[in-house]
């Protein structure tokens, strides 16, 4: 089969799509002919040699995948040669074809494409964890997203939209807030022109958001804190915006508030296994209903990874940019 590798870290031009040996599934694993991947913040940081895969994962970037199983490995039930599905992955889904331990498979929902169900699996475990599973979201509050238009984003504007919550987001065009106002967004701040510490002051009546998503880091902690309701909950899934803030304890006391911080690729196999569950039980009725779907900017083939890297880094894109194999 053809996977994307990197021999060495660096820009984009780093991808090469090469001829490499085909994966076999293990117990409990099934084997993927992938028809897409989509491109995350974390395979970049891969490229870069920042982010390397957990021990035992495949060496190729790619969190995600959709496509038909090919072959199952022992022990697995439930699933047959020819399902279509999408996966959440520890890596490996830049290639033709990936394994895929049983409990990281979802169906492809209903009223959703085999290539569109790629740019799935990621957004919706991670904004389903943390959103919902730590943070416990309620009908009536209020969520601010950071990033309001990336594939997290409009993913998340979305969910809290099903559940009845009220939806405050960030970005930086006003292009970009007019698509999360489309998807359901009711708080559009420019990041840009406005400080979102008061601009959803301002629109809450002074009580601030019950939730925060964050991918920022470190650049947003402080601001982050003190934007937050009494008993709020920061939810902390990125650094793009540095490692290492102040936090100020005094104030975030004062609000009965908590922080946490999680990360999805490395999790054991059992924990994903129960957030794709959780997922498949919640998230995948909604899409049969209308309520929510895949957000694609556009579609590259997956031997131009390299260009699918470069439109996300320039952040030009809205929702998820994909990487088609043709499968």
């Amino acid at each position: 089969m053809h996977a994307i590798t990197i021999s060495e870290p660096g820009g984009p031009e780093a991808l090469v799509w090469a001829e490499v040996p085909d994966p076999v599934p293990g117990d409990g694993e099934v084997l993927v002919e992938v028809a897409a991947s989509a491109v995350n913040r974390a395979d970049i940081m891969q490229r870069q040699g920042f982010y390397d895969p957990p021990p035992g994962a495949s060496p190729y970037p790619g969190l995600e995948c959709s496509g038909r199983i090919a072959a199952l490995g022992p022990g697995v039930s439930g699933w047959a040669v020819g399902d279509e599905v999408c996966a959440l992955l520890s890596g490996g889904g830049y290639a033709e074809k990936a394994v895929v331990p049983a409990g990281q498979l979802l169906p492809v929902p209903a009223g959703v494409g085999l290539k569109e169900a790629a740019a799935l699996p990621e957004v919706v475990c991670t904004v389903w964890s943390n959103v919902f599973m730590v943070a416990h979201l309620r009908p009536g509050e209020t969520l601010l997203v950071h990033g309001g238009s990336s594939g997290i984003g409009t993913m998340a504007i979305q969910l809290a939209k099903a559940v009845g919550a009220r939806i405050a987001v960030t970005a930086g065009t006003p292009e970009k807030l007019e698509r999360c106002a489309e998807l359901g967004a009711d708080i559009l701040v420019n990041y840009r022109e406005q400080d979102f510490v008061g601009e959803l002051k301002d629109a809450t009546g002074g009580a601030g958001a019950d939730v925060i998503l964050d991918n920022m880091g470190a650049k947003y902690l402080d601001r982050n804190v003190r934007a937050l309701a009494v008993n709020g909950r920061l939810a902390i899934i990125g650094m793009q915006g540095g490692r290492k803030g102040e936090l100020d304890i005094g104030t975030l006391l004062g609000k009965r508030a908590a922080v946490s911080a999680t990360s999805l690729r490395a999790r054991p196999p059992e924990e994903k296994a129960a957030i794709v569950a959780a997922v498949r039980e919640h998230v995948w009725p909604l899409f049969a209903g209308g309520h929510v779907r895949p957000v694609v900017d556009r579609e590259l083939p997956m031997s131009d990874a390299a260009g699918g890297h470069r439109v996300v880094e320039e952040s030009g894109h809205i929702g998820k940019v994909l990487l088609v194999t043709g499968g």
